[in-house]
């Protein structure tokens, strides 16, 4: 068990993240820039911007000439588009003196430089980027058309690096640059020792980091929540018998801020947001039992990930209070209602689509992609009616491409057994559909769903060979798995029901090897990582997001480390009113601009791309450089990071 660390304590602020100038600490101004981003100084960062500027011209002093003799803005984009076709001819020399893959982060470099200054691109984008670099060049930054931002100067240091072939990404040794590792110029054991060394050392930090993050089955951990659970059942004058039924956590679903600050400590500013939400009517609710997860203590800091879940940030509830009558139209991100062909039903897939007969939870997941559809936890008017259900069935069943139907919410998981039963029972009766899901988060917020009765009754319509029946659940920590959870998991699986693990990735489980560590967690209690989800572009919940280039790094650089049954999860970013894009596939995506703030700007494709012509989705990611921020605010250190900037 490792130390307890106050670095992650929620006291720590995150009103500087959004939109505003970035402060970092001059300390970095050395050679190795790449690596120390941020530098955390009391009592706030300080910034030296023209510090920036002349590192970015350093760091390509030939693309400061060109830009800065340039007499034209066109003048301009010709020479760099003549300097960037030269580096690519440049690489495929056989004399060049690179390594074969700093030639490919060349390659890639240049691909993403050449698409950031063509004019079609400033035009979807409204935004010249090579417009700042030249006026930057030309010493007029006075007339730059807005005031660009050290996030945007580090992504250009960065790029520039890159496109000199000086990335500085290995690091190697100048007698081995161009050369081969050790072990492959060894023959027989020896050639074997030395690569077992090499691995021992990658493994042993992967260890290293995952001694960081505690699960809910560390005996310290358990502890803990005996006592949180006896405190908590002491207010509520209840028995150990009642808590191990999940009515009770149902009917007790706490919706009241005092009753959470009478339980656990939390910082002012997540009081007063608690408290705003229940005047504004916002939809708030913990069970019993996943309030048990919490540290008392939130200097403790291992819970970090599990308040954010539930206890709603300030900027969440101005947002989302602010559009309460239009919430169905402002919030509505993905598009649902434009990919609802009948009621209860949502389709972006040939072979299968989504029911929802329950439109509310046990709790509220802060950043849910649907939470704008719900009133109240737990609302009495959640079930939709029979006749609802069955149209919507109906439906599904005049749709013979479909197969597979996700049941989910809301949380399906809190109906009652008879309609569970009533539901499964008449998808069953249509031919074509070959698998059920029922997607719940229960597994997590109220293990004790999972009765064996009720998992007897799921099983009742799993017939292999001829229809599946899947749960897919979505923990998102390490510290949410808990010995309930995981008995809860084992019932399911005892009647040969797969259990499989939606991730979304935000910042509370973004550190290196974080998602890492849940995804082994998650296998030794029998679910399986089956998507991570990219943290949507929601306005409410932008203090959770992460920017693309970091799942792209964890998936090559963490999860990559698991053997191939830890790491079965797919990194995808749903793309509004079309679907999942898989971000491991280059060909589904570019990135076509890097506004003034740093933030890049990707033209998504569709899935359906190569099949039928759809049009592309333009998004607009959080900079790189305010979540990095972020996380030496959290006490990270950036250096772990540097090689972000070099994912696309």
């Amino acid at each position: 068990m490792p130390k307890r660390n106050p670095k992650t304590n929620e006291k720590k602020s995150r009103s500087k993240r959004r939109r505003e100038p970035v402060p970092v600490s001059t300390k970095i101004v050395t050679e190795d820039v790449i690596s120390e981003v941020l530098v955390q100084e009391k009592p706030r960062f300080v910034v030296d911007y023209d510090t920036y500027v002349r590192m970015l011209w350093e760091a390509n002093p030939e693309l400061h000439e060109i830009l800065g003799r340039g007499t034209s803005l066109e003048q301009a984009r010709d020479s760099v588009f003549a300097y960037l076709e030269r580096n690519e001819r440049a690489v495929f020399n056989p004399d060049n003196p690179f390594h074969i893959l700093e030639k490919a982060t060349v390659r890639d470099c240049i691909r993403v430089f050449k698409s950031i200054i063509g004019p079609i691109n400033e035009k979807r984008a409204e935004f010249s980027a090579l417009e700042c670099l030249w006026k930057l060049a030309s010493g007029r930054r006075e007339e730059l058309p807005t005031e660009v931002s050290v996030g945007f100067l580090m992504e250009f240091i960065h790029l520039f690096r890159g496109v000199a072939g000086k990335s500085n990404l290995y690091r190697e040794k100048e007698e081995v640059r161009r050369g081969i590792p050790d072990f492959l110029r060894l023959d027989g054991r020896k050639a074997a020792l030395a690569r077992s060394d090499m691995l021992d050392e990658m493994g042993g930090t992967l260890w290293k980091y995952f001694k960081r993050y505690p699960s809910g089955l560390d005996a310290e951990v358990v502890t803990w929540r005996k006592r949180n659970r006896r405190r908590i059942l002491k207010y509520f004058g209840a028995s150990a018998k009642d808590w191990r039924d999940y009515r009770w956590h149902l009917k007790n679903v706490i919706r009241s801020p005092d009753v959470v600050f009478d339980l656990i400590d939390m910082a002012p500013e997540r009081r007063a947001a608690m408290k705003k939400a229940l005047t504004a009517r916002l939809p708030f609710g913990i069970t019993p039992y996943y309030l048990s997860l919490m540290d008392q203590n939130p200097a403790i800091g291992y819970d970090h990930a599990v308040r954010a879940q539930v206890l709603p940030p300030p900027k969440y509830v101005e947002q989302v209070a602010r559009h309460r009558k239009d919430r169905g139209v402002h919030l509505d991100f993905m598009g649902e209602h434009a990919t609802s062909p009948i009621d209860l039903v949502t389709r972006r897939y040939p072979l299968i689509c989504i029911l929802k007969p329950y439109n509310t939870c046990a709790q509220v997941c802060v950043y849910c992609q649907r939470n704008w559809e719900l009133d109240e936890v737990l609302s009495p008017h959640a079930q939709a009616g029979w006749n609802e259900i069955e149209k919507a069935i109906e439906w599904i069943a005049g749709q013979q491409s479909l197969g597979d139907v996700l049941i989910t919410g809301g949380d399906p998981g809190i109906m009652n057994d008879t309609m569970v039963e009533k539901i499964f029972s008449r998808l069953a009766e249509i031919d074509h559909v070959y698998r059920i899901r029922f997607g719940t988060r229960t597994p997590v917020t109220v293990p004790f769903r999972f009765t064996d009765d009720f998992c007897k009754l799921l099983a009742r319509y799993h017939e292999p060979g001829r229809r599946e029946v899947a749960v897919v659940t979505h923990f998102e920590h390490s510290y949410e798995i808990t010995p309930e959870a995981r008995d809860a998991i084992q019932r399911i699986r005892r009647q040969c029901i797969g259990v499989y693990n939606q991730c979304v990735f935000t910042v509370e489980n973004s550190r290196r090897f974080e998602t890492a560590k849940l995804r082994r967690d998650l296998r030794l209690i029998g679910v399986d990582p089956y998507y991570t989800f990219n943290m949507k572009g929601k306005k409410e919940t932008g203090d959770y997001m992460v920017p693309i280039a970091r799942i792209l790094q964890e998936r090559k650089e963490e999860a990559r480390l698991l053997p191939g049954l830890d790491r079965t999860d797919e990194p995808v970013f749903n793309v509004p009113r079309m679907g999942k894009n898989h971000l491991r596939a280059m060909q589904d995506r570019r990135l076509v601009m890097i506004l003034a703030d740093g933030s890049r700007v990707y033209e998504f494709h569709p899935w359906e791309k190569n099949i039928l012509p759809m049009p592309p989705y333009d998004y607009v990611d959080v900079p790189i450089y305010e979540y990095l921020e972020e996380l030496a605010v959290r006490g990270e250190k950036v250096r772990d990071y540097r090689t972000i900037w070099y994912y696309y």
